[in-house]
């Protein structure tokens, strides 16, 4: 891999990052604003992470991967997908792997769901990445 390509490869999981760090402060942000002005914690919930979710898509695709892919059907479907599998079908596995190691450290189940779930997380947002970089916003 050639130093430009190295560049560009880290200025994209930069982009990454922040676009991540923004869709995340949008969800918990809305479901918030929601909850204040009297939703219900569930419909807030959806409404948040539905919004947040429409945003990552359009914000990886046009900003992280700067796609100009007009197939966006395409796209959009193996986004969910990757999404999906990432959030329910890694997570769960590396949550219930982790979190007795973890409760056997801290003796503590509420801190070791959380560092567990942290990460789980971890292992998705990496698998997001590559699958996003590699199969879903691939540049032809």
């Amino acid at each position: 891999m050639s130093l430009t390509e190295k560049l560009k490869n880290s200025h994209q999981v930069v982009r990454y990052g922040v676009v991540g760090f923004v869709n995340t402060v949008l969800d918990f942000g809305l479901l918030f604003l929601l909850r204040s002005i009297g939703f219900p914690v569930e419909f807030a919930n959806i409404c948040s992470t539905g919004i947040a979710f429409v945003f990552s898509f359009f914000a990886n695709k046009k900003i992280t991967f700067k796609t100009t892919d007009t197939n966006v059907a395409r796209e959009m479907v193996l986004f969910v997908i990757v999404t999906l599998f990432g959030l329910w079908v890694l997570q769960t596995p590396v949550i219930n792997l982790t979190m007795p190691l973890i409760n056997h450290l801290v003796h503590n189940q509420n801190i070791a769901l959380l560092f567990a779930k942290l990460i789980a997380t971890g292992v998705s947002l990496l698998w997001n990445y590559v699958l996003y970089s590699r199969v879903v916003f691939k540049q032809s």
